[in-house]
């Protein structure tokens, strides 16, 4: 029998949720579970809601599709909300004798026995959040005939727990909407645009009656109508996402099995003032009021105002008919590179207190645009914070995000007690306007007149510190200033009293501290957790994906295979993944 580690469920998890496209994430979670009785958990049975099958064929072997069966355990609680104990899945397969032949022989399966027209998997531990449970393998049983359909049915038991159960239905035949890839030019300039005449085709066995057209665009990007049969929502901005828009346009109309069509309209897309990295996708399916609420996945929608969006047939007569009833290809996606910058401009802070006292200090950067940064593919930390403690002083308690490192900044195993600087990665966004603001509490050990430390934000890499796509390189350095002489008003950079945009440092102290001298390793006591990072007049962006194992030395893949699997993971699955990666 196969056992899964949480990684490789999390990994399989991600794969499968790729594959099927935008949002699958809600399809596959199943039904809200009920309410439970206390200290009794309660586990959820998911799957896609409907599977077609190819056509039993006049001759050779019929073709499979997978469906997979999803576990949803609700637990937040990564370390301790796992269930411990054997359980067992059962699936009734009566509703799809003489439709469907049903195989467990999914990699990574359970082990699971057939009896009849009943199959029983048995396997151990179920992890908090999504995962995958069993894999059927089906085709359309010999002498079925298109439009054929049932239903399989799926229970859960365990000692100790309960499971909500749930129905998959399988049909022989059916649409396949095959979404054309368009040919976009991606490289461009802040207010750009280029039309995007969205082309589909129905290679199936049946028409389609009625599309859903899915569209979402990174923050950079923008499509300025907003049609009377689309409904749209925008990523929150406390969220550390991407910005994105999402559109769903219910598209009525019967679509021909055979037949390729086009937007009566194209629609318009823009690089707006703030693009940089972004992505445009595109995605048809067969639409439904199931398909609707899947894709909605809870967020708030609402509906456009401006004229309705038709699609027309593209070409005369029937396109070349395909049996692979696949929905691997309902989706496009498109990455843009926009001709664009943005000024990180960090800030320090000037405190005060006698030797003894402990002071709190906030620092950090903003984002002063215009562009926003995300890195969409990899994954990837957009920038650090990197603070030198200043001379005579040392940290009592750190935001969670950052880490000790030596004095010249490599990695330092003691992550306990005092260090002379420290790193603060932010995460794979930060958004135009917004920034990371990081508040540290220091103890003076040693009152000393002017001592300063360094703020800067830099590349994650120390080796190769510069911002590539910051044009004033000169404000990316402020310094926390500690008994200064000043009031302390231009120790902050833009958002402190500094003039921020000169592209010069923000007054500079007048000596800095050797760090190899620093005696803030040696004295004072700490606490390592401390406050999270926030923001002011912004998110933070990102502050539950922090890099919280990394320093600039270390190339951290944590984030990148998170999303190797797919670029529209929901925000919950992508916090699973980064954790557990």
């Amino acid at each position: 029998m196969t056992r899964s580690t949480p990684r490789t469920v999390l990994h399989r998890a991600a794969g499968s949720l790729a594959a099927a496209g935008l949002l699958a994430a809600a399809s596959l979670a199943g039904a809200a579970a009920p309410a439970q009785a206390a200290d009794t958990p309660v586990f959820t049975l998911g799957g896609p809601a409907e599977t077609a099958l190819h056509p039993y064929p006049e001759s050779g072997e019929p073709k499979s599709s997978t469906v997979g069966i999803s576990l949803n355990n609700p637990s937040e609680d990564e370390e301790n909300g796992g269930f411990g104990g054997y359980f067992s899945l059962t699936f009734d397969l009566s509703g799809v004798a003489g439709v469907a032949d049903v195989k467990f022989e999914g990699e990574g399966n359970p082990d699971c026995e057939v009896t009849g027209t009943k199959a029983v998997c048995e396997d151990w531990g179920i992890w908090p959040g999504l995962q995958d449970a069993v894999d059927l393998v089906v085709t359309a049983a010999d002498g079925s005939e298109s439009g054929d359909t049932g239903t399989i049915k799926v229970t859960g038991e365990a000692d100790g727990a309960t499971f909500t159960p749930f129905t998959t239905r399988l049909t022989v035949g059916g649409p396949d909407l095959v979404m054309e890839r368009l040919p976009f030019k991606t490289e461009l300039t802040p207010g750009e645009k280029q039309q995007a005449p969205i082309t589909f085709a129905n290679r199936g066995t049946r028409d389609a009656d009625g599309v859903l057209l899915t569209l979402r665009y990174s923050r950079g990007l923008d499509i300025p109508q907003r049609y009377s049969n689309c409904e749209y929502t925008v990523d929150d901005p406390g969220e550390p996402d991407f910005g994105s828009t999402t559109a769903l346009c219910s598209v009525e109309g019967a679509f021909e099995a055979g037949a390729t069509y086009t937007l009566a309209t194209p629609l318009t897309l823009e690089a707006t003032e703030r693009a940089y990295y972004d992505t445009f996708l595109y995605r048809i399916e067969e639409d439904s009021a199931a398909q609707r609420t899947a894709q909605r996945a809870g967020a708030a929608f609402e509906p456009g105002t401006g004229g309705e969006l038709k699609a027309v047939p593209a070409k005369k007569g029937p396109a070349a008919r395909s049996a692979d009833l696949d929905p691997y290809d309902n989706q496009q996606d498109v990455d843009f590179r926009t001709k664009n910058t943005a000024d990180f401009v960090a800030y320090g802070d000037d405190v005060a207190g006698a030797e003894g006292s402990f002071v709190k200090a906030d620092i950090g950067f903003r984002n002063e645009g215009p562009a926003w940064i995300g890195h969409i593919r990899s994954g990837e930390d957009v920038a650090t914070v990197d603070f030198t403690v200043p001379q005579g002083a040392s940290v009592t308690s750190k935001p969670e995000r950052c880490r000790a490192v030596t004095a010249d900044g490599k990695y330092r195993e003691d992550q306990t007690s005092p260090a002379p600087r420290y790193v603060c990665n932010t995460s794979m966004t930060v958004r135009d306007g917004s920034g990371l603001d990081l508040p540290f509490e220091l103890r003076v050990d040693k009152a000393m007149v002017g001592a300063s430390g360094a703020v800067t934000v830099r590349n994650i890499w120390l080796q190769n510190p510069e911002l590539p796509f910051d044009p004033k390189p000169g404000n990316n350095t402020a310094y926390l200033v500690l008994n200064g002489e000043g009031d302390g008003s231009d120790s902050g950079g833009a958002t402190e009293g500094g003039d921020g945009g000169s592209g010069e440092p923000s007054t500079p102290p007048t000596s800095s501290p050797d760090p190899e001298e620093s005696e803030s390793g040696t004295s004072g006591s700490t606490t390592s957790g401390g406050s999270t990072a926030g923001t002011a007049g912004g998110s933070g962006d990102g502050g539950g994906l922090a890099s919280t194992g990394s320093i600039a030395l270390i190339a951290s893949g944590t984030a990148a295979a998170a999303l190797a699997a797919g670029l529209v993971l929901f925000t919950a699955a992508r916090r699973r993944a980064a954790r557990h990666s």
